[in-house]
């Protein structure tokens, strides 16, 4: 189960540092990511919705899976849909 969970921080990983990367494309900030970024962060925070302890992997700092949970769903719903369709296991077995 340990595998599973590195797998899901793989995941969660590459997810938001290619999100990050968004922040500044063509030389320029891109105002559009950072508000989307700033609604994101304000939801989770506000909710305290940790990602990490959603997913199994609690940590010591919640703020930390709060704020890494904004930066995902700063992304959209479609791309929230298709990162839990990668870390949920096949049921088609």
């Amino acid at each position: 189960m340990d595998l599973l969970k590195l797998i899901v921080l793989a995941i969660l990983c590459e997810a938001i540092w290619e999100t990050l990367k968004l922040l500044w494309e063509n030389g320029r900030a891109s105002v559009d990511r950072i508000g989307a970024i700033a609604v994101g962060l304000l939801l989770t925070i506000t909710t305290r919705m940790d990602i990490l302890a959603l997913v199994g992997l609690p940590s010591i700092t919640p703020l930390v899976g709060m704020i890494l949970g904004g930066i995902i769903i700063s992304r959209g719903a479609n791309f929230v849909h298709d990162l839990i369709k990668k870390v949920q296991p096949d049921k088609t077995n």
